[in-house]
């Protein structure tokens, strides 16, 4: 008998990226491949590439230079946002055999059935993004996890001068109502407690007369569902809605990641974004006033052309006041091909440094209060993977990530990934929350 191909999926970037590749994943399954980790013995890498930024671009090249290194024969393909739109420079790349667009993701397990060895120069499949309105066929394969990533819609229309999206996912379409919760379904069959919903940008979802909420409102009630988390979400889009069904559902995380960029009107004006200062600074008084107990975090972008000493001072401000758990921190990178690289006031890299500092050492006290708080309250707790040192790790609602130590009393049920255990929060650590059993 032949032995089955081996494949190794690597993805980059977002959660969007998380939930396309373990489609990608199923479909490879099906038609005969053995999903291996990477790093093990394979006969195709696959990369799901992200481009928002320049670092992101290059972890994508280390990669293949890293697969070529440790066997020059593995057949390559990159697919996702880099593949879009960095063609030119990944054809010059040595070892790369198929270069997969983000429309064309999907057909890379057929497009390899016509792959027989390695190519001198890659094969390009690319077309325009977000033509016409996608379908996702298949369950994803989530191979040891208990979260699922859900992917509801794609692209975006809002047109940030920054960003790259619109260029290599499209503008935005939302996926079918129906086909979202047989998908949903499919996943809680496999097991999964958790639904993660992902898309470039969540709270546009309308199919019809349907909008995000009766999406979530559908899925709320799907059997075998513990908890739905939302991802993240443009603040333009939280709505009194959205709130208080977050309020009034249980199994829905009080967790919200809304990405600010900027604190400064003006900064916000040149970014293009489709929200004021005064804009997010009621989003966030909404949020404290219905569902108070959230964790909620944003991100936040340093050094935008034209960012001078005022405009970073606005930021801290409403990053003092706006209730955050936590930050992530992001350095402007020029885009080629975003508007935002035809301004010329660009700030110098040492003053860009200097400010990710502050809001990096600002993120660590906001992450230390936010552990702090939970020190002695009971949580659930959802096991993901047992470490060496003998203890479990796991993720509450609310996104604290815990540690929970295995059961010494004989007779008792052993810990498992997958399982929902109640715990007390006992100390605060940098990595996560130590707990003991309840």
């Amino acid at each position: 008998m032949t032995a089955a191909r081996r494949a190794s999926l690597h993805t980059l970037g977002c959660r969007l990226n998380q939930a396309e590749t373990a489609v990608l994943a199923d479909s490879l399954s099906k038609r005969g491949y053995e999903i291996v980790p990477m790093g093990e013995p394979t006969d195709v890498v696959i990369v799901n590439s992200c481009s928002v930024t320049s670092e992101a671009e290059a972890d994508c090249r280390r990669l293949v230079r890293a697969v070529m290194r440790r066997d020059p024969a593995t057949l390559v393909a990159i697919t996702g946002c880099y593949a879009q739109v960095g063609v030119a420079t990944l054809q010059k790349l040595d070892g790369i055999d198929l270069i997969v667009g983000t429309e064309d993701k999907q057909r890379i397990p057929e497009l390899l059935e016509e792959e027989h060895g390695k190519r001198s120069e890659p094969r390009v499949v690319r077309n325009r993004p977000g033509k016409e309105t996608f379908e996702q066929n298949g369950t994803g394969l989530y191979l040891q996890q208990t979260r699922a990533n859900l992917k509801i819609q794609d692209g975006c229309d809002v047109g940030c001068s920054f960003c790259i999206i619109p260029q290599t996912r499209g503008r935005a379409r939302s996926r079918q109502f129906e086909d979202v919760v047989r998908e949903a379904r499919g996943l809680l069959q496999q097991g999964h407690r958790e639904l993660v919903i992902t898309g470039v940008n969540l709270g546009s979802y309308q199919d019809g007369d349907r909008n995000f909420v009766d999406l979530l409102g559908a899925l709320d009630v799907l059997p075998g569902l513990q908890r739905l988390r939302i991802s993240s979400i443009e603040p333009s889009t939280v709505t009194n809605q959205l709130l208080e069904f977050m309020a009034s559902h249980r199994r829905v995380c009080r967790y919200l990641h809304i990405p600010i960029q900027s604190g400064c009107s003006e900064t916000l004006a040149r970014m293009r974004r489709p929200t004021s200062r005064q804009e997010l600074e009621d989003v966030f008084a909404r949020v404290q006033r219905i569902l108070p107990e959230a964790t909620l975090g944003t991100d936040v972008m340093v050094g935008f052309p034209g960012e001078d000493d005022a405009a970073f001072v606005r930021t801290q401000e409403l990053i003092t006041n706006a209730g955050f758990s936590y930050l992530h921190v992001f350095s402007y990178s020029p885009r080629p091909g975003t508007r935002a690289t035809r301004l010329l006031d660009q700030v110098p890299r040492p003053v860009v440094k200097e400010r990710s500092r502050k809001l990096h050492e600002i993120d660590r006290r906001l992450r230390e209060t936010w552990g702090a708080a939970v020190v002695g309250n009971q949580v659930d707790v959802l096991l993901e993977e047992r470490k060496p040192e003998g203890h479990w790790v796991g993720l509450t609602d609310q996104f604290h990530r815990v540690a929970v130590a295995e059961q010494a009393n004989a007779g008792t049920t052993p810990l498992a990934s997958n399982q929902l255990v109640r715990v007390r929060i006992v100390d605060r650590q940098p990595r996560f929350l130590w707990s003991e059993l309840v």
